[in-house]
């Protein structure tokens, strides 16, 4: 069996109302998935285990550390950000 490739395996959220996102990440995201899976997307949020926060779970998408989703856990590689407040 391979050697894990995650650091953390972090729930998704289900959120009543959308968290904000900075407008240019959802531009780059339109480009990649379909509108009803992005609406879908800015209602869930994830606990991030390297930033200390919540945060929604496009920026967690969009983050160097995303590795995957799969039923509602997100698998991040946990590793340290530069600068701090982009991704995860």
């Amino acid at each position: 069996m391979a050697s894990k490739d995650y650091r953390y395996e972090v729930p998704v959220v289900k959120l009543e109302r959308a968290m904000r996102v900075e407008k240019a990440l959802v531009e780059q995201l339109e480009k990649a998935v379909s509108k009803k899976m992005l609406s879908e997307m800015k209602k869930e949020a994830v606990d991030c285990p390297v930033l200390k926060r919540r945060v929604s779970f496009l920026q967690c998408y969009s983050c160097p550390n995303f590795i995957r989703r799969v039923r509602g856990v997100v698998y991040c590689r946990g590793l340290a950000l530069e600068g701090g407040s982009e991704g995860a």
